[in-house]
């Protein structure tokens, strides 16, 4: 499954904050340098979908994603180059330089 980081639950809920039961999408898309990227939206959940953590700090996923990220972990970074979630992915073989694609 998923875990996020208290820094990134502290995001989702910011990001959520005055929309009853919102959580983070995130979705797995063909694309990027890799082969395979990361798409994060704010959303509602659909019947079919697997949704973790708790109220206010939820994530959902499609359950085709869901292959492509058990077990990531998603972190909330604020530093120099920009700030944003980041996946730290143990079923990505390669990614890019950027981090925003990836390949299994």
């Amino acid at each position: 499954m998923i875990t996020l980081t208290p820094h990134a639950t502290e995001q989702v809920r910011s990001l959520v904050a005055g929309k009853p039961g919102a959580a983070l999408r995130i979705s797995v898309e063909k694309g990027g340098c890799s082969g395979m990227q990361y798409a994060m939206s704010v959303d509602q959940a659909r019947p079919g979908d697997v949704v973790v953590g708790e109220s206010g700090g939820r994530i959902v996923l499609d359950p085709k994603a869901l292959p492509f990220v058990d077990g990531c972990e998603i972190d909330y970074v604020d530093g120099l180059t920009g700030a944003g979630f980041k996946v730290s992915n143990p079923n990505a073989k390669r990614s890019c330089g950027c981090g925003t694609s990836f390949e299994t």
